[in-house]
């Protein structure tokens, strides 16, 4: 079994739950198939009963037998385990990569991609913030970018941070 992604948080009273995936698209998830949450060191299937797609790598899902917000709380924090292979990629997860301003300081943290039509942006959380700050994330405004040290040299707009 691969780590498919995490339980973030219940969404509402209904046992519904706002989960990150790694590596995957929302939209490529194969709701036949079963998904793994350990508890107590043994895999427990779940089934999707729904997902709604937030963002690149988010999205709002419903699993069977979760029906409350605190049966949806006990799943906050899990990593959620699949047993099938993703197709290959050449996309790289850049979550959690820092991005640098022109001059080489660091502006924040990559939290997210949003892909707004004619407009893919990077949700980044700035430094010594909390709430995230969409910049654009357009192929003129990337300086560098440095897998190894997992950052990305931008130019940002003026007044966004």
């Amino acid at each position: 079994m691969r780590p498919t992604g995490q339980v973030l948080k219940p969404n509402g009273v209904d046992g519904e739950l706002l989960v990150s995936f790694r590596g995957i698209d929302p939209d490529d998830i194969n709701l036949q198939e079963p998904v793994f949450i350990e508890f107590d060191g043994l895999p427990v299937p779940y089934f999707f009963e729904s997902l709604v797609r937030r963002s690149s790598s988010r999205a709002s899902v419903r699993l069977t037998g979760v029906r409350t917000l605190r049966d949806a709380s006990e799943l906050e924090g899990k990593t959620i385990f699949s047993e099938s292979e993703p197709e290959a990629e050449d996309q790289v997860d850049i979550t959690g990569w820092t991005v640098l301003d022109s001059d080489g300081r660091v502006a924040g943290t990559v939290d997210d991609i949003e892909d707004i039509p004619g407009n893919t942006c990077l949700s980044i959380i700035p430094q010594g913030k909390a709430e995230p700050v969409l910049i654009p994330f357009h192929e003129d405004l990337v300086l560098e970018v440095n897998e190894k040290e997992q950052s990305i040299r931008m130019v940002i707009p003026e007044g966004l941070l």
